[in-house]
């Protein structure tokens, strides 16, 4: 244990596992099977590891194979799972004794991204109520749509806003209905709050607070935070553009609406194509064009310490400044007048690196063992996993048990990042009290 406290981030993967097993544990009982059948080990586990990583994915159809408690199960393992285990474990310490111990507040910070001991009390409270707040806002409004223009009768629109709430916020994608949120497509009253909900989540709690707190001085944020916010906003406004323009004259998806359905179709599936993994427009019926945008911004993910997964925004934005910078000869990596860190420059490139690695083995494995399968739909399929944003073109559920067990492994390791990963299973971290002569090797 002292070991682990000493590098607190090695508990995270742990954590995820744990409640991953017990998620499945749970699944498998007959109580959470439509038809009270004990469900498959590796059914069980896909969907518990999809539930807890935040992506949506599922090998069979959520709303008619489980019932009632299995699909609380899968609420309450997305939240916890987007809140984050440490994290939503703190809070309940602190709900129970109303203190929290050094090492506690160890494991918030290695798991939330925050610096500073002092605070992390006040810091869970601020989750908590950001968290709930939003969900309970976003559950208001869909409850009160489906209740009034669809006659649901109010029960059921109460669980279907509270499930969908969750869901999205978290940027999960299961849904309740077979065919996604295509019904809803062109419905603000249902589409804006979901859509809001996932970029919001999507952000990551320090640069909401954090924007915020200093919403009068943008120019004060941190280098972080810019990134983040500006980034996100950036990749929603040329996803949703591309998204739109390609889909048009599409008649399988939007090319039937109107200008106003079609804006608000495209906006929604692209800010939850990021991360959120509800289908909207029919991701099946894309035309070709569509896709590599959708790869693109599911690899990209969302901000740092979200819901969200990816490479994250503030990653891939930093690599440009650092591309950048090299192009025009500058000695150092700056944005907005602030030198960034040579180690916060080596961990974006090893992020990256390690998830295109990643990616390009999980789609060459799929390849292996589905046979007649275009690449683009693998490359897809593996993305959204990996992202843990769980869109899919329908490969999910063709593939044999060991590909369903590489999509729960890139799953796994997608939500707890390919550098916690490392860090966790790295033995020591120590400093070099010497360094080696210095030679410049030829690259290109």
């Amino acid at each position: 244990m002292r070991r682990f406290l000493r590098h607190p981030v090695r508990l995270v993967p742990l954590g995820f596992l744990a409640v991953i097993l017990l998620g499945t544990g749970v699944l498998m009982l007959p109580w959470a099977d439509s038809e009270h059948r004990y469900t498959p080990f590796v059914t069980a586990l896909f969907t518990a590891t999809s539930a807890v990583s935040v992506t949506g994915m599922a090998v069979n159809d959520t709303p008619t194979y489980w019932n009632n408690f299995g699909l609380v199960t899968i609420t309450v393992l997305t939240q916890v799972g987007g809140l984050g285990i440490l994290t939503g474990a703190a809070l309940v310490i602190l709900a129970v004794s109303r203190q929290l111990g050094l090492r506690n507040r160890l494991l918030v910070q290695a798991e939330t991204a925050e610096y500073g001991i002092a605070d992390v009390r006040w810091l869970l409270l601020r989750i908590a109520a950001t968290v709930f707040t939003t969900e309970a806002l976003m559950t208001a409004v869909i409850a009160g749509r489906l209740w009034l223009a669809f006659d649901y009768p109010p029960g059921h629109a109460l669980w279907s806003a509270v499930f969908h709430s969750v869901q999205a916020f978290n940027n999960g994608g299961f849904t309740l209905y077979p065919n996604g949120l295509l019904a809803f497509s062109r419905d603000p009253w249902i589409m804006l709050p979901l859509a809001l909900g996932a970029i919001v989540g999507g952000l990551g709690f320090p640069a909401i607070f954090e924007a915020v707190r200093e919403w009068r001085r943008p120019r004060g944020w941190a280098v972080a935070t810019k990134l983040t916010i500006w980034g996100s906003a950036v990749l929603l406004a040329v996803g949703f553009g591309y998204l739109l323009v390609a889909e048009w004259t599409n008649p399988r998806t939007i090319g039937s609406f109107d200008a106003a359905g079609k804006v608000l179709a495209s906006f929604s599936q692209i800010a939850l194509s990021r991360t959120g993994g509800f289908d909207v427009i029919g991701v099946g019926r894309l035309t070709e064009e569509s896709y590599p945008m959708l790869i693109a911004t599911m690899f990209i993910g969302g901000g740092s310490a979200s819901t969200a997964g990816g490479i994250k925004v503030s990653t891939f934005f930093l690599l440009g400044f650092v591309i950048w910078a090299e192009l025009r000869g500058e000695p150092d990596v700056t944005v907005g007048r602030r030198r960034v860190a040579v180690a916060s420059q080596r961990q974006a490139l090893t992020v990256a690196l390690l998830s295109v690695a990643l990616v390009v083995a999980g789609t060459v494995g799929v390849i292996i063992l589905v046979e007649q399968v275009r690449y683009y739909t693998v490359l897809f399929e593996v993305t959204s996993a990996f992202s843990t944003t769980g869109l899919t073109v329908g490969l999910t559920q063709r593939l044999p048990e060991a590909g369903q067990y590489l999509l729960t492994a890139l799953m796994y390791i997608g939500r707890i990042g390919p550098l916690t990963l490392g860090s966790a299973i790295a033995l020591n971290t120590r400093r070099r009290l010497y360094r080696y002569p210095e030679e410049q090797p030829i690259v290109g």
